[in-house]
């Protein structure tokens, strides 16, 4: 009895640009991505084994070639293109279960965030608290009570001394994320609800002690910790304040229901610039350097700094990093009616000079 022969395929391989690796050769059907990666690393000569993926007209290869045949029905009569893509080293595992679900609530979580060195977690609750959490361990550290109504929206300061919060009664309470105890009484001045919070880059002012707060009042505010008392109020827009966002080129950003972005100059308050181009409410701001306006001197490294002014110093050199020599931009959201239009959202991009 003759031993089975594999049946082989001509196969070119390519990279993205179009750029040929070697000549055409031929290879059994039955090989995989697996023998494919042996075989690219062997024809670059690659010292350390490098991960590549593979492509068959724009497809992604994840079978044996054979399987991919048969199903798209390719002919083996002609060349095979094969185009190879280098991948990460490093790569980042698609979210596809909980890891923990952390109960304690007793209605439902309205809002969430990571401490800017990822160490805690902070809710607020329809049930009036906010809640400190440690990730490490997945378990509660303090229930913080004093809101008479939801708490709608809550925000760190970037060197993680303090964590803001603000309720459905225009209410809002500073607190020490260390103790989980308020830090003074309740800072009142919006006349309705809070819908946003945003402190000042660290690398701006250190140690952190102002915040911009908005709300469906139509009026922002930003406020002094030290002082405990609103020092500028931001009035100018005719419809609630959606959203708010303190900017590390020291601007603050306000969208409203007025369909219009507002900037302001944070010493004085003066309105600087208005966006006007959106049909309806503006609901969402983000900005390009937004995730070291958060995290601040904090890295991956866990590094702690002896001084306000060092943190200051290392949070500036990671906000230039971040933003190199493009100027920090804005994209702003709006909803549009589902009867105007098959979109339900649609985002403009505001390039800020």
């Amino acid at each position: 009895m003759e031993d089975e022969t594999v049946n082989n395929v001509m196969c070119q391989f390519t990279d993205p640009e179009g750029t040929t690796l070697g000549a055409p050769l031929y290879l059994p059907q039955n090989a995989g991505p697996h023998q494919l990666q042996q075989i690219v690393n062997k024809l670059l000569n690659n010292e350390e084994k490098l991960p590549y993926a593979f492509y068959i007209s724009d497809q992604e290869l994840a079978v044996p070639l054979e399987t991919y045949l048969h199903k798209n029905k390719v002919s083996v009569e002609k060349v095979l293109a094969i185009v190879y893509q280098p991948q990460a080293i490093f790569r980042i595992r698609p979210v596809n279960r909980c890891s923990a679900s952390i109960a304690g609530h007793a209605e439902a979580v309205l809002s969430v965030a990571f401490s800017p060195d990822g160490r805690q977690l902070a809710s607020g609750s329809g049930d009036t608290t906010v809640r400190l959490w440690d990730l490490n361990t997945q378990t509660p550290m303090f229930t913080c009570t004093g809101h008479k109504n939801w708490v709608l929206c809550i925000a760190w300061s970037p060197d993680g001394k303090h964590l803001v919060s603000g309720s459905k009664a225009g209410e809002l309470q500073c607190w020490d994320p260390q103790t989980g105890k308020p830090s003074g009484n309740p800072l009142m001045g919006h006349k309705k609800w809070i819908t946003g919070i945003s402190w000042e880059p660290v690398h701006l002012n250190a140690p952190c002690r102002r915040f911009v707060s908005a709300s469906k009042d139509g009026d922002a505010r930003i406020w002094d910790i030290s002082l405990r008392k609103s020092v500028i109020c931001l009035s100018g827009h005719t419809l609630a304040i959606t959203c708010v966002k303190w900017g590390g080129d020291g601007v603050i950003y306000t969208g409203s229901q007025d369909c219009t972005i507002k900037m302001w100059e944070t010493s004085q308050g003066k309105l600087i610039r208005e966006l006007k181009g959106h049909g309806h409410w503006v609901n969402s701001l983000a900005l390009s350097t937004e995730y070291v306006l958060r995290t601040g001197a904090f890295d991956h490294t866990g590094k702690t700094h002896s001084s306000p002014e060092e943190m200051k110093k290392v949070a500036l050199e990671r906000y230039n990093k971040m933003k190199g020599n493009a100027p920090e931009r804005l994209v702003s959201v709006l909803m549009i009616l589902p009867c105007s239009s098959g979109n339900l959202l649609s985002a403009n991009t505001l390039k800020l000079a």
